[in-house]
């Protein structure tokens, strides 16, 4: 009877003191979209999703076109399990990135429940189809007030557009969890790490993406467990900056997965009159 009484008393006594500290915190500063500093064009490219431990869990591949200021970029993955995760990014690079639309699809064992969400950034409009425990189907349309730095579907673009003199980053992000809602992604710079391509050594650029959820959600998420663990990402820079690797959760509740650059393995092919 006491256990219970303290509980009520400290859930009570926490429900206030996020009320009143939610009260207490400034308005939210005015996003500002991205500017432009390295334009997007033809992209094809392979990548493998591990473990962290190095167990090859999905082969990808990412396709992007740019057709004048418009960039369509498509990434998929298909795991070994069947499971697929498949997202197109179209946005605007006309002096800022601006994204346009966004359609992400995650199904398949390697996934908590099956997910499908499109956001249409000029109106704001967000569809969320996704199943329950019991694996009913439930869909959802919202409409938000989209800020003009929303980077879903292209925040390894994003990253490639930091100023190398700039130590930190705020962009937004509408989270599917799974009624929709804004985030901030609070990209920090650890300094750059050295890794090798052969005999060649190279440096890259390490970042931590941090979710930031905000309002008394956010101070609450990791008194529950909630918080969605860091991404880190490493972008090789220069005047061509490139994507090296990251590690994160691709889905809410998920495990740390790690994305590289896929190397090709060629079969071997025997030469006529060989013994091999």
């Amino acid at each position: 009877m006491i256990s219970r009484k303290v509980a009520s008393v400290w859930s009570t006594s926490l429900a206030i003191l996020v009320a009143c500290v939610a009260l207490l915190q400034p308005g939210a500063m005015a996003a500002a979209p991205v500017a432009v500093r390295h334009t997007e064009s033809l992209v094809h490219g392979f990548l493998v999703l591990r473990t962290l431990s190095g167990d090859t869990l999905a082969d990808g591949v990412l396709i992007q076109i740019a057709r004048g200021y418009r960039v369509t970029g498509r990434l998929v993955f298909r795991f070994k399990d069947g499971s697929v995760h498949d997202e197109t990014a179209v946005f605007s690079q006309r002096g800022n990135f601006r994204l346009l639309r966004d359609h992400l699809i995650q199904k398949g064992p390697a996934f908590q429940h099956v997910m499908e969400v499109l956001i249409h950034g000029p109106t704001g409009q967000i569809t969320v189809r996704n199943t329950d425990d019991d694996g009913k189907e439930k869909v959802l349309t919202n409409r938000l007030d989209l800020p003009p730095d929303v980077a879903n579907g292209m925040v390894l673009t994003l990253l490639k557009n930091i100023p190398s003199d700039a130590s930190q980053m705020t962009v937004s992000m509408v989270a599917a969890t799974p009624k929709p809602r804004l985030v901030k992604l609070a990209i920090t710079s650890q300094g750059e790490e050295p890794f090798s391509i052969g005999d060649s050594s190279r440096k890259a650029t390490h970042y931590v993406v941090k979710v930031e959820i905000g309002g008394a959600a956010g101070l609450v998420a990791p008194l529950l467990g909630k918080q969605p663990p860091d991404t880190h990402v490493w972008i090789l820079g220069g005047e061509a900056p490139a994507f090296v690797k990251s590690e994160g959760s691709l889905f809410f509740g998920g495990p740390v997965w790690r994305i590289e650059l896929a190397s090709p393995v060629w079969r071997r092919v025997p030469v006529a009159g060989s013994k091999d």
